[in-house]
């Protein structure tokens, strides 16, 4: 059974930066597509970045400039760096993947995560 494990959330000041983690013991980062997503509340899922077995990355245009996506192979690990963060961007963030190709479509992602939450303060 797959399983993605996401930490590295918390609390932080508008500017300030966070780096999440999501590890995925039983399905490789190298080889499928993974990606980011998060929910605030009363709000839908919103794409926040993806990332392709190649290492190409599709970020969102909320966040283009200020989040990162990136992946280590050997330690079978995704991240997403987030900078210059905006009360905006609270929510819960997800770690998502699906087998190979990518997807924008919320329904087209196999695994999710728990969640880690995000909040950040004006």
């Amino acid at each position: 059974q797959v399983q993605l494990m996401e930490s590295g959330g918390g609390s932080v000041q508008a500017g300030g930066s966070l780096r999440l983690f999501c590890a995925a013991p039983r399905f490789s980062v190298r080889t499928n597509c993974m990606g980011w997503f998060r929910q605030a509340p009363g709000k839908e899922r919103e794409r926040v970045a993806q990332i392709e077995p190649d290492g190409s990355t599709r970020p969102a245009e909320s966040v283009k400039g200020r989040f990162t996506i990136s992946k280590e192979s050997a330690r079978n690990t995704l991240y997403l760096q987030m900078n210059s963060l905006k009360p905006e961007d609270t929510a819960m963030y997800y770690c998502v993947g699906v087998p190979k190709e990518c997807t924008t479509r919320v329904e087209g992602w196999n695994y999710w995560g728990q969640g880690t939450q995000d909040t950040v303060s004006s």
